[in-house]
């Protein structure tokens, strides 16, 4: 082959190699220094940089490709107390890997692949002697695997092993980390745990146990815990040691969306602030154990997997079992059984500022064994038909502020109930049939009326009252009320003139009237409103409003917006829903125009259609420009009438003139012949 010819791959090839030796340099870098910190997160490096500054204390390499970290890997980076090697592909830490970094306090291996070479992983974390936060979530470990890795690992504080296929933890797996104070094991496959998994663990603090298989946990004996996560499990029961005497620092007990049948049998001396059982089957069941006909047991007794009897015997029924509730500030039965609150039971609580008994059976609720420093009450989706209180009572609950009781049955409350707390700022009555008392209805009405009262209501802010069947909103009926946010929606056909609301004027910020088929109203007084719910009401054109931030049209009447009101609303808007109206496709420089303002941020942009007389329906954001164009000029049609008429005129041109054409060529075919030839 000619040389000329061999120069171009020459050429190329030199190309090539250079390319692959520069490219890693490259790289390199592009790692962001800051201080002594080196940021290469997703640089597809290979390996780790060799050129970075020797003092960096911090080095990021999460979302890289470095399969291996080799004995030389950081033999450079002397003062390394932070190293993150997060997603990186990892398989294999080199027996010497930390032999030259070893003030690296803080190492991050999570979402790796440990499990293939754990032993030689575990030969280098021996070196990191002042090792305090160590993650290996997502490594695919099992509980040997784990113990084996965390050998001699005795100044660890911090340990996450979220993510693994951990199965069950016994006294091996954690012996030597008496040091840890925070231990993360979520999302694993843990369905047993022995009582004396944890024993070593004298200085833990916060332990994680969520979305696991658990179905117990007997015998809870961490007295100096203080934050246990134990949700999205199969618990069935939560026993603490009864025969400690000790008091317990737990302040924090989460067993949310587990499978407990019976409020968990806290420490007899305890100091949990916050209890969240939500979405259990909790009930209470002491009104049940006088009744013959069931013939249930009074008592149970434990066993352990192994077959041992366990040292625990309860009278199920017998409700003084809960352990020590006093310092319970947060008691959260959110999506349970209950369906009646036993005597004495609200009473042992009498620091309780949030008690959430949100979508239960709840039939009746009595509120004199309310905490009086309660500060928010969630009865909603229960099956209240009836809420009486004295007035002694009322004014024990000065502290309240938030009320929820939405989706009950409710039908008649004291009509001057909401005037009697003090310090009264959110109700919430959606979804039950309490209407609003007129003048006259105050006047005849003594208790029980069906309606209650809103004027003079000093402290209300937020007021809902969404789907309560309204036929009206009195005049006055909020003087001396400053609402902030009102909400009406879902009203059908509620009557509201401009004296309901006209006390709200200097106040009102948020008001919802979906679904009221308001039609005409003038909002233009309320001169804070910032917020308007318009939707679902057969708009067909849009009443005066003020300067909004967010505003809800969807599913009205609307063919067009006038072109001045769209200039007012993106002076101000920031959110807009306009959807499932029918616009109209050849008026639409409202659209144009607020697309063009970038404040304005338009929600449901893929619902917001056009209709056309011709062409249908099409969405608004690939509308083309050329679609009503020929609306602007003469109809098609006609052009292709004139088009036929001149079709039409040329063949009958044609036509004749073939016709007379042919009727002349016999006459010229005999003068032709009849004239002397020239011989």
């Amino acid at each position: 082959m000619p040389l000329q010819r061999l120069i171009p791959c020459l050429a190329c090839l030199a190309l090539s190699l250079i390319w692959d030796v520069l490219l890693p340099a490259a790289k390199h870098g592009h790692c962001q220094l800051a201080q002594q910190a080196a940021l290469c997160i997703g640089l597809q490096l290979s390996s780790v940089p060799a050129d970075l500054p020797e003092n960096i204390k911090d080095l990021q390499l999460d979302h890289n490709a470095i399969s291996v970290l080799r004995n030389t890997s950081l033999s450079r980076y002397h003062h390394l107390e932070v190293l993150s090697c997060a997603s990186c592909h990892l398989e294999t830490i080199e027996s010497y890997a930390f032999h030259n970094a070893l003030n690296i306090e803080n190492l991050n291996l999570a979402k790796n692949y440990i499990h293939t070479r754990y032993q030689q992983t575990s030969q280098a974390l021996w070196h990191l002697a002042r090792l305090k936060v160590l993650d290996l979530s997502e490594n695919g470990l099992t509980e040997n695997m784990v113990a084996f890795l965390l050998c001699n690992m005795s100044s660890l504080e911090r340990l996450s092993l979220s993510g693994n296929i951990m199965l069950r933890l016994d006294q091996t797996i954690f012996r030597d980390l008496r040091r840890l104070e925070e231990l993360n094991l979520e999302r694993n496959a843990l369905y047993e745990i022995e009582v004396e998994a944890f024993n070593s663990l004298q200085g833990l603090k916060r332990l994680s146990l969520a979305f696991n298989n658990l179905q117990c946990l007997m015998n809870f004996r961490l007295t100096q815990l203080l934050v246990l996560n134990a949700s999205y499990n199969n618990l069935e029961w939560f026993i603490s040691d009864q025969d400690i005497k000790e008091p317990f620092q737990l302040q924090t007990l989460d067993l949310r969306d587990n499978r407990l049948f019976f409020f968990p049998f806290l420490p007899t001396i305890s100091h949990v602030h916050t209890l969240l059982l939500s979405d259990n089957k909790i009930g209470f069941y002491q009104h049940l154990a006088n009744v013959g006909s069931l013939n249930w047991t009074t008592h149970v007794q434990f066993f352990n997997l192994n077959g041992n009897m366990s040292n625990i015997t309860v009278e199920l029924w017998d409700e003084t079992l809960h352990g020590d509730i006093t310092s319970v500030e947060l008691l959260d039965l959110t999506g349970n059984h209950v369906a009646n609150i036993p005597h004495g039971f609200l009473g042992k609580m009498p620091k309780l500022l949030r008690l959430k008994l949100g979508r239960n059976c709840l039939e009746s609720l009595d509120l004199k064994e309310l905490s009086a420093s309660l500060y928010e009450l969630d009865l909603s989706s229960n099956r209240l038909t009836t809420l009486s209180a004295n007035q002694t009572t009322l004014n024990a609950l000065a502290s309240l502020a938030h009320l929820n009781l939405s989706r009950n049955g409710l039908q008649s409350l004291p009509p001057r109930l909401f005037v009697s707390f003090s310090s009264l700022t959110t109700v919430d009555l959606s979804y039950n049939q309490v209407g609003i008392c007129s003048s006259e209805e105050l006047d005849s009405c003594t208790d029980d009326c069906g309606c209650v009262i809103w004027t003079g209501v000093s402290s209300l802010k937020q007021l809902y009252l969404r789907g309560c069947s309204l036929r009206q909103v009195p005049p006055t009926a909020f003087n001396g009320t400053p609402i902030t946010h009102l909400e009406l929606s879902d009203n059908p056909g509620i009557f509201l003139s401009h004296k309901s609301l006209a006390s709200l004027n200097g106040t009102l910020q948020q008001l919802g009237l979906g679904n009221t088929k308001t039609q005409t109203f003038d909002f233009t007084p309320f001169i804070h409103l910032r917020s308007l719910d318009l939707s679902r009401n057969s708009l067909s054109y849009l009443p005066d409003i003020p300067h909004l931030r967010w505003l809800d049209l969807r599913e009205n009447s609307l063919t067009t917006i006038p072109l001045q009101q769209a200039e007012t609303l993106s002076s101000s808007l920031q959110t807009l829903f306009i959807g499932r109206n029918p616009f109209n496709c050849c008026d639409v420089d409202w659209y144009k125009m607020l697309g063009e303002v970038n404040t304005v941020n338009i929600m449901d942009w893929s619902d917001v259609t056009c209709l056309h007389a011709v062409h249908g329906t099409h969405r608004m954001d690939r509308l083309s420009s050329n679609l009503c164009r020929i609306n602007d000029e003469e109809p098609s049609w006609w052009y292709l009438v004139v088009l036929l008429v001149a079709c039409l005129c040329f063949v009958g041109i044609a036509i004749i003139t073939l016709t007379f054409r042919s009727s002349q060529v016999p006459g010229l075919r005999n003068e032709r012949c009849l004239k002397p030839t020239s011989y």
